[in-house]
């Protein structure tokens, strides 16, 4: 080769990195330009219901009195959802990743990811047909024996139709996202961790605890988080699965209801002021789950010295 192709060569490769970075960081900037967009109109937008009246809002007490109940049941809905799925999920993770032959993980691995593609609405159908109805007497019980505590003060919802369900089904959804995070974070765990672990003597539980889960533990952080994320915001199978009203602290009587389904089922018959409310609501959604990243971000950076990372 001719030093006058080795320069065209050199200069060629040079070119293209110019061009991947100009490409990357304009990628960047139209990410934050998008962001700050969609703040910008929910802002704009949430205005005249945040400078209404309080009369005008409805429940005639104000903006805030009304998205306090939906934050509630918007935050409880998703802390059931993440108390049911993460030790569940995390199990599953490491029982692909560490326990199962090679063929069945590879085979549970697809399992999983297809339960992430199916449609919400199908497991909002399935809450409602299904779930809802079997785990009726299971409320009656827990009103009957459990009820001296508040989450379970009956009468029991003789349809099923509860927070308490809602967040099993935001659980199921929740799952395989946390699942498939957790387990690809817990492969690239060093071989040269585990393999030091089971040396001193350490049982495959024990090399799991010291080497395996600090390792993946900031991925884990990521893959809750992402799972809230899909659980504060979900709406049809909300919608469907949830018989709204009044926020109450029992998890097995009707009513409560989260902030993405009061704009699901309003937001098509709303009109004027209505519209700018729940606009606003969505401004309310929007904070917190950029609270929830902000927060998670914070969690990771504290154990970076020992992340997937590095």
């Amino acid at each position: 080769m001719t030093t006058t192709s080795l320069t065209s060569s050199r200069d060629a490769g040079r070119a293209g990195d110019k061009v991947f970075s100009a490409a990357t960081l304009a990628a960047g900037c139209l990410i934050l330009a998008v962001l700050f967009g969609v703040a910008l109109f929910l802002i704009v937008q949430s205005l005249p219901a945040l400078t209404a009246a309080p009369e005008k809002i409805q429940g005639g007490e104000g903006f805030f009195a009304y998205i306090w109940p939906l934050v509630i049941g918007t935050l409880i809905a998703a802390v059931i959802a993440l108390v049911i799925a993460t030790p569940l999920a995390i199990g599953v993770a490491l029982f692909i990743s560490h326990y199962a032959p090679r063929k069945l993980a590879s085979g549970l691995g697809y399992v999983v990811d297809l339960l992430a593609a199916i449609p919400s609405v199908v497991y909002g159908a399935w809450g409602v047909a299904f779930l809802a109805k079997e785990i009726s007497p299971a409320y009656d019980w827990l009103a009957k024996n459990m009820g001296w505590l508040p989450i379970f003060q009956g009468p029991a919802s003789a349809t099923g139709k509860t927070i308490l369900t809602a967040g099993i089904v935001l659980a199921v959804m929740v799952l395989p996202i946390i699942t498939s995070l957790s387990r690809e974070i817990f492969l690239q765990t060093p071989k040269l961790h585990e393999e030091a672990a089971l040396a001193l003597g350490a049982t495959r539980w024990e090399m799991i605890r010291t080497a395996v889960l600090p390792f993946g533990r900031p991925g884990i952080v990521s893959a809750v988080m992402l799972g809230l994320g899909r659980a504060l915001g979900e709406t049809m199978a909300v919608a469907l699965v949830l018989s709204s009203g009044a926020l109450t602290a029992s998890l097995i009587q009707s009513g409560n209801q989260t902030i993405a389904a009061e704009i699901a089922l309003n937001f098509p018959e709303a009109s004027g002021l209505k519209v700018s409310t729940l606009i606003a609501a969505g401004l309310v959604l929007f904070v917190i789950t950029l609270c929830v990243n902000m927060i998670a971000r914070w969690i990771i950076t504290r154990h970076k010295e020992f992340s997937g990372a590095n």
